[in-house]
């Protein structure tokens, strides 16, 4: 039976976790307010496969979220994929990290006919993307700012948004949007990951890059220069 490795680093959560072709094996994670994807990555990985009596040779395929998300999470853990496939020399599969949410809201809310996945983008800024009930992508992954006309054209009773972003579209929906705080983990990434193997969805080891969306902005340094 396969076995695959399954990567998140968009956001500020560091998961990994095992696969097969039927459930999810065992998982972990790390999170805290600045990003430890450096310090944690690999360690969470070496644990994983020690405590589940797993080499890294048995596995079929690693996947990644792509992203969009955190520059810094995002370069951290493709980074790690890539050099695993490329000396595993397995394949490298990789899942829109707005598909992974759009997954778990699902699993959660069955009854949803439309799902918006946002990811946090500071200020009022996410980047989402609208999935339909059968999770079929409604448009791309854009930066979008929210105000009172994002989501008036979808029944409220009928809507999930669901991210680490969800929080700031509260004071712009109807009560009955269903609001679904969540950071993205590696465990939602299995389904998607399924579909991929089985339809041999894999990315170029040597030239894949991360879905950014934006181009990457570094902040202002706060030490004084003088």
């Amino acid at each position: 039976m396969s076995l695959f490795l399954l990567l998140e680093t968009s956001g500020k959560n560091c998961s990994v976790a095992l696969a097969n072709e039927k459930e999810i094996i065992a998982s972990r994670s790390a999170v805290a307010d600045h990003f430890i994807h450096a310090e944690e990555l690999h360690g969470l990985i070496h644990k994983l496969n020690q405590e589940n009596h797993i080499t890294l040779q048995s596995l079929s395929a690693i996947a990644i979220s792509k992203g969009p998300g955190s520059y810094t999470g995002l370069r951290i853990g493709v980074s790690a994929a890539k050099g695993l496939c490329y000396a595993l020399k397995i394949p490298l599969i990789a899942i829109d990290t707005t598909e992974i949410l759009a997954h778990y809201a699902s699993l959660l809310h069955p009854d949803a006919s439309f799902i918006y996945p946002a990811i946090d983008a500071r200020r009022l800024e996410v980047y989402g993307a609208l999935f339909n009930e059968e999770l079929h992508r409604m448009n791309e992954d854009e930066p979008i700012i929210i105000d009172e006309y994002t989501f008036q054209s979808y029944p409220a009773e009928k809507l999930v948004i669901v991210g680490d972003g969800a929080e700031k579209c509260r004071a712009y929906v109807d009560n009955r949007v269903r609001i679904l705080h969540a950071l993205p983990e590696a465990g939602m990434m299995h389904e998607a990951v399924l579909h991929a193997w089985k339809h041999k969805r894999f990315e170029d080891v040597a030239y894949f890059e991360p879905f950014y969306l934006k181009e990457y902005t570094p902040g202002t340094s706060k030490k004084n220069i003088l």
